[in-house]
């Protein structure tokens, strides 16, 4: 029986991409929801929705709302129940089709561990490894703890001291149970700065592989991914000939089916390859194969899954294609997540990107989920074009309400250092990329007269009288107006007054203002000229600068000291969570580094260590306590001299 109705067992950016493929084909696409995205965009983009009332990891729901809705397959993303063997067997023992590959090799693939004993059989060189925490030194420092049974950075830690493993094993073990339900770890080499490779297999349903090309996906914090790119600027012919040999032959030992990835380390000093694990599912950067290939790959899991051969496109693109992946977290606070209202969310329509997002303007980012907010794919003839085209894209996006790594990945894009192709795993730490918008004094004084301009003809436009009065104007000699506004930590000043023939002198200089609406400005200061987009909310305004978004406040009169300001020697928590530990009580003395408390948020742990050496005074959480950013966790007063 051909597939018809298709279930999205997933939410967010993926579901809105699966499910655009489905509609393509003239199949019925069907979403599942729990009350937190009653309102998501992946609702509304499905044909229809079923709710959950458990939640997106209970496989028996999620297959009892297929049925519900007569789906006849399931599609199950990536994260979530996507590389789940029990779930996959669960679709197929209800009579549904499994849009991925089979249960067993799911199983055989899932555990990283097994993964690795399959893959050194097959001769494909592998990193030192154990699973026995004891077996340390002979794997060698530093070292990688990871989860068994996932990915993602998630039960991920590097360990370079013996004496730090079994914390980091512990650590470990339960942000495994956290995000996969299997506390399962392994230890493995850690190469210091590696280039992160992988290769994007297709195996249709008469076991035919067919190798895709590379990606290189080495741009990452904490061990996740947030630039890929295809072809990989650091694999040589002779390294891609061995990545398709390796990737082809483990795929066929495990009898594959369907869209998948195989994960290798490169050691930019040796040229050696080393297996790393098999993604049993669809990739978050697969758009960047599919730009350089012209393949479908939701398509083609579809065409598998149903028993129909793979169409292959009628001409490959080639060029080259590069993703960036638009997160909710602080780049300039450690990349902690972040969470509220996207109050503006306006994407631009040029430069020419592909833009899968699972938000609009409104939408609300909670700790609940993964802080992936968007991605954003380039592709060009050339790499530098795709940098820079990527790079525009972002920077043109109408962004403003929650924290996100935008203005950093455009930092990375334009780096002479990634533009060279030098992009191996600790390129962060090595380039040292800016972390925050990178704005010019000219740029700063043009959206602040903008603002302040925009205020006054939004002020006119609402007013109940005399609405043809030109903004600001005065039929007496009275003080300029004048509006303070908050960026960042400086306070901007800007004063103005409409003259008589409509020009208004500002501080700044003389500006003219040709067009004023709702969303935006078009005006003229002191002989520049240019247009921008505006979104207020309250006193708070998004102004869009050449290279990103600006967020202003204007100034509040004073009304003295917030009775909920942390003191001094108090401690607060650096994002939004759930206080997972609490590890210290009133009266213990702790030195600089030591953990005091842990956070969880979006499925990850986050320590609060000490700043300095001290003794603990109030402890204002405890554990299973929700927090907000800015939080007070605990006193903590300085030794004498510290």
């Amino acid at each position: 029986m051909s597939v018809t109705r298709v279930l999205v067992a997933n939410r967010g950016e993926i579901a809105r991409r699966v499910l655009r493929s489905v509609r393509e084909r003239g199949l019925v696409g069907i979403a599942v929801f729990v009350e937190a995205d009653a309102d998501a965009p992946f609702v509304r983009d499905a044909d229809l929705a079923v709710r959950l009332e458990t939640g997106y990891l209970d496989g028996a729901a999620v297959v009892a709302a297929a049925q519900r809705a007569g789906a006849d397959a399931v599609h199950p993303g990536y994260g979530f129940l996507s590389e789940s063997a029990a779930f996959a067997r669960q679709v197929e023992e209800a009579g549904l089709t499994w849009v991925g590959p089979p249960p067993a090799a799911i199983e055989a693939m899932g555990d990283k561990v097994r993964a690795k004993e399959l893959a050194s059989q097959l001769g494909i060189p592998v990193l030192p490894w154990s699973d026995d925490p004891a077996d340390a030194q002979a794997v060698g420092f530093p070292l990688l703890v990871k989860a068994a049974a996932g990915g993602g950075g998630k039960g991920m830690r590097v360990v370079e001291r013996p004496e730090d493993l079994p914390a980091a094993v512990a650590a470990a073990q339960r942000e495994a149970t956290a995000a996969f339900g299997d506390g399962h770890v392994f230890l493995e080499r850690h190469l210091s700065a590696p280039h992160h490779v992988e290769v994007q297999i297709l195996v249709d349903h008469h076991g035919e592989v067919r190798v895709l090309g590379e990606r290189e996906c080495s741009i990452q914090r904490r061990h996740q991914k947030l630039i890929e790119e295809t072809p990989s600027p650091a694999v040589t012919p002779a390294v891609r000939a061995t990545l398709a040999e390796a990737a082809t032959r483990l795929a066929t030992a495990i009898g594959y089916r369907s869209a998948g990835t195989i994960e290798f380390l490169l050691d930019g000093a040796s040229g050696e390859v080393y297996f790393l694990e098999v993604n049993t599912r669809l990739q978050v950067e697969h758009p960047v194969t599919e730009a350089v290939t012209g393949y479908d790959l939701v398509a083609a899991q579809l065409a598998i899954a149903d028993g129909r051969d793979v169409a292959a496109p009628a001409a490959a693109p080639g060029g080259w294609a590069i993703e960036a992946r638009l997160c909710a977290e602080d780049p300039a606070n450690g990349f902690l997540p972040a969470t509220g209202v996207l109050e503006a969310f306006g994407v631009p329509a040029e430069p020419p990107a592909r833009w899968e997002s699972g938000v609009e303007a409104g939408s609300v980012v909670s700790v609940a989920f993964d802080s992936l907010l968007a991605k954003v794919i380039a592709h060009a003839p050339t790499r530098e074009e795709a940098a820079t085209t990527l790079a525009r894209a972002l920077e043109r996006l109408h962004l403003g309400g929650v924290t996100t790594n935008r203005d950093f990945l455009a930092n990375v894009l334009r780096h002479p250092a990634f533009l060279a192709g030098d992009t191996p795993t600790d390129f962060i730490e090595r380039h040292a990329p800016a972390r925050t918008l990178q704005v010019s004094e000219g740029d700063l004084t043009r959206a602040s007269v903008a603002v302040a301009l925009w205020r006054s003809g939004r002020n006119r436009a609402e007013a109940p009288v005399l609405a043809t009065v030109p903004s600001g104007w005065r039929n007496a000699r009275l003080p300029d107006q004048r509006v303070e506004l908050v960026v960042g930590d400086e306070v901007r000043l800007v004063s103005y007054r409409v003259a008589r023939d409509g020009s208004v002198r500002t501080s700044a200089g003389v500006a003219h203002v040709h067009r004023w609406h709702p969303e935006g400005i078009d005006l003229e200061l002191d002989g520049w000229r240019f247009s921008t987009t505006i979104t207020a909310i309250g006193t708070r305004y998004h102004v869009q600068v050449p290279r990103g978004t600006l967020t202003m406040v204007e100034v509040a009169p004073k009304t003295g000291e917030d009775p909920l300001a942390s003191h001094a020697g108090s401690l607060s928590a650096p994002m939004p969570g759930v206080v997972h530990e609490v590890r210290v009580e009133a009266g213990t003395r702790v030195e600089a580094g030591t953990t005091l408390v842990i956070l969880e948020a979006m499925k990850m742990e986050h320590p609060v260590t000490a700043p300095y050496a001290g003794v603990v005074g109030a402890v204002a959480v405890r554990a299973g306590d929700q927090v907000a950013t800015g939080a007070v966790l605990l006193d903590l007063e300085p030794d004498d001299g510290g």
